[in-house]
């Protein structure tokens, strides 16, 4: 990694960056435990280990000063009448946020703080989102057919930590309902 400027391009309607470190592909076993839905959860999995969400990062040294930044691509599907979302995390450093800017598609940020303060807000084509620090954050597509795109970026020694998601689940979930998306509350979190 070079300390000179750079600059890279994100062409629409490809959305794909013209620099790419790093590309994760994140499965439908990657979330396991995620959905309420197990029944139809493990009858998808049995079926195909589906892809849910890719990310590319530019990345960076992950020290204080630097910034990670990206594109996130969220995949369109449900899982019973749950949309595809990512697996969502916190910051290893609590104290760091994180702008995300929508390229493309429609979708929700759930979002939620250690002591249980939630907020939803809607992801759509030109809106910027600003995650505070402190605050465990997760994109979830509802378009139908189209993916759901944001850039991203946040400080580079911010870290993930995915682990606290994986065990309690987000406070609220994004379904499908009578009329279009649904915010409810997660039983499975008290």
């Amino acid at each position: 990694m070079s300390d000179l400027p750079f600059s890279f391009t994100i062409p629409i309607p490809h959305v794909i960056p013209s620099r790419v470190d790093n590309h994760i592909k994140r499965t439908l076993s990657a979330l396991k435990g995620q959905f309420l839905d197990e029944a139809t959860y493990n009858k998808m999995l049995n079926q195909e280990d589906s892809l849910i969400y890719e990310v590319y990062e530019i990345k960076r040294p992950e020290v204080e000063g630097e910034l990670l930044m990206g594109i996130s691509i969220v995949h369109p599907g449900k899982v019973g009448n749950e949309f595809f979302m990512t697996k969502g995390h916190f910051h290893s450093v609590l104290d760091t946020s994180e702008i995300y800017y929508t390229l493309k598609g429609e979708g929700y940020m759930v979002m939620e703080t250690p002591e249980g303060e939630t907020s939803v807000e809607p992801l759509s084509p030109g809106k910027v989102l600003y995650v505070p620090p402190r605050w465990a954050h997760r994109s979830v597509c509802t378009s139908r057919q189209e993916d759901l795109v944001t850039f991203f970026a946040y400080p580079a020694n911010a870290g993930h930590d995915y682990g606290t998601i994986e065990k309690t689940g987000f406070r609220k979930l994004v379904v499908e309902g009578e009329n279009g998306p649904e915010i409810i509350d997660n039983p499975r979190v008290k």
